[in-house]
């Protein structure tokens, strides 16, 4: 069984949401990373829901096929989306995983809503505790390339994108494939494409971390040039009963560079 669905998460605002194998005896919800929506976990619904799982899959607002309102793209209104969610489907003890910025919303979920119906949390190459270096933090981008992000956002979306695919991955991809990632990304508004980038600039997560209680997987890959692998070092430091695993041949799209390893490591932690 399959279904796609909207869910309004405030006036006039509907997310997009695909259940797929709604019976499966454990439930996995999943946040996708900018800019792309919930179709970047493609070899996880091929593969998890064979393995029991229901797998649940967001678009956020702007991304996708959810609506694309002009305002609300800070951590604390992604966060508020993704309880919406979780209320309108009565999700209970399911894990919550973030890649990305998905990661960071899904810590932000944790911190604001203490963790609600959560029972394993999952950060798969996740933009915390910051995705840009501070004075007391020396990781991540720098200010000025995302503000420059923002700036190719608005001045020639498609090549912006292209050129964030090419530092995405860290194993050989196909042209059809890349493509395909290239067209995820198209998918979204470019205000919302540059509101999320913004965020992902100026906000930060240190105080989040700590709030966190459940058991957490830290998944990320070593070569990742986009949220480079010491932010899975200071997530694994900051949240107490967390295991980080490092993926030795992979770049930020470890849910793909190494697909087989990624579901292994996930419906074990779940178990």
């Amino acid at each position: 069984m399959y279904s796609g669905y909207y869910i309004g998460v405030e006036p006039g605002v509907n997310i997009y949401v695909e259940d797929i194998n709604p019976e499966g005896r454990k439930t996995i919800f999943f946040i996708h990373g900018w800019p792309a929506n919930h179709n970047l976990f493609e070899y996880q619904f091929d593969q998890l829901p064979n393995m029991g799982y229901r797998c649940i899959g967001m678009d956020i607002r702007g991304f996708g096929k959810s609506d694309k309102p002009w305002r609300g793209y800070n951590y604390d209104r992604l966060a508020d989306d993704v309880r919406g969610v979780v209320d309108f489907l009565r999700l209970q003890n399911f894990t919550l995983g973030g890649h990305s910025v998905g990661g960071a919303i899904a810590i932000r979920y944790m911190a604001r809503y203490n963790g609600f119906g959560v029972s394993n949390l999952a950060l798969f190459a996740a933009a915390a505790p910051s995705f840009t270096k501070r004075p007391d933090f020396p990781y991540g981008m720098s200010k000025v390339d995302v503000t420059k992000l923002i700036a190719e956002t608005y001045n020639d979306r498609p090549k912006m994108l292209q050129e964030f695919g090419d530092m995405f991955f860290f194993q050989y991809l196909t042209e059809p494939f890349s493509d395909w990632f290239f067209q995820l990304g198209l998918l979204a508004a470019g205000w919302s494409t540059a509101a999320v980038a913004a965020s992902l600039r100026d906000e930060s997560l240190f105080t989040d971390l700590g709030t966190i209680r459940v058991p957490t997987l830290i998944l990320h890959g070593i070569h990742d040039k986009v949220c480079p692998f010491p932010l899975a070092v200071a997530q694994n430091e900051g949240i107490k009963k967390s295991k980080l695993v490092p993926f030795e041949y992979s770049g930020h799209g470890l849910f793909y560079d190494q697909r087989d390893e990624f579901n292994k490591e996930l419906a074990q932690f779940i178990g």
